[in-house]
């Protein structure tokens, strides 16, 4: 329980300032004797709380906007609807797992890129968005873990900076998981005791990481984000 509490902390940081924090909690529960697909499950819980209280906290700091938003929600959390309960089936998850683990490393340095003011584009069309986030809400819809780091990724390339795109970021998380949640609960794969723990924790990293997200800004952001997205495409490709 003091390992989960302390991990769900950690992890809630790690997720407001970038992403990947799953890595740490979902192993956590499985060595708390939580099986595998209980695991995927119960972090649920913690995500959910831990973003909730993100948003809180870049609200509260004047970070944040909720119109930026709005135009991701709706195919994010359509996506998450049709992740949760059909990619799952369609596709098993150690081939998944390892295609995402290549992909992680060009996305990074897409995302790390300090492109020069005559290399920069227009932000993406509205169907390319809408496309974009519809996918990235049916991969956190079935997986989570990682989903942080994608949404950043996908949210600079928008036009947004990197405190914006973590304040946008949470919001959707909070959104995909709202969404994808209960058919873990139906199907009854969160085991509550180790999964309330661990949400204590991820609940106050989750405000600990939005504040110093918006102290450090990008200078804090982006270590965390190599170190998260190289941690998280060693594990998918199974390094470790």
């Amino acid at each position: 329980m003091a390992l989960l509490a302390f991990g769900g902390l950690a992890a809630g940081s790690i997720n407001s300032i970038a992403g990947g924090g799953s890595l740490l909690t979902v192993p956590l529960l499985v060595l708390a004797g939580v099986p595998g697909n209980l695991a995927n499950g119960s972090n649920r819980v913690g995500i959910l709380t831990s973003n909730l209280a993100a948003v809180d906290q870049f609200r509260r700091l004047g970070v944040g906007s909720l119109r930026r938003a709005l135009p991701i929600l709706v195919p994010v959390m359509a996506g998450s609807l049709v992740g949760s309960t059909l990619v799952g089936r369609l596709l098993d998850d150690s081939e998944f797992e390892r295609v995402f683990g290549f992909l992680m490393v060009p996305l990074l340095v897409l995302s790390l890129r300090k492109p020069r003011a005559r290399q920069i584009g227009a932000p993406w069309p509205a169907w390319v968005t809408t496309v974009v986030f519809l996918l990235v809400g049916a991969y956190g819809g079935a997986f989570q873990a990682g989903i942080g780091l994608i949404l950043i990724v996908a949210l600079s390339r928008t036009g947004m900076d990197l405190v914006l795109a973590n304040s946008v970021k949470v919001m959707i998380n909070v959104a995909v998981t709202v969404v994808a949640l209960p058919s873990f609960i139906v199907q009854g794969l969160v085991d509550w005791p180790p999964a309330l723990v661990l949400a204590a924790g991820f609940t106050v990293g989750g405000a600990v990481g939005a504040r110093l997200t918006v102290k450090g800004g990008e200078r804090l952001i982006r270590p965390v984000m190599i170190v998260a997205v190289l941690a998280l495409s060693g594990r998918l490709l199974g390094v470790y």
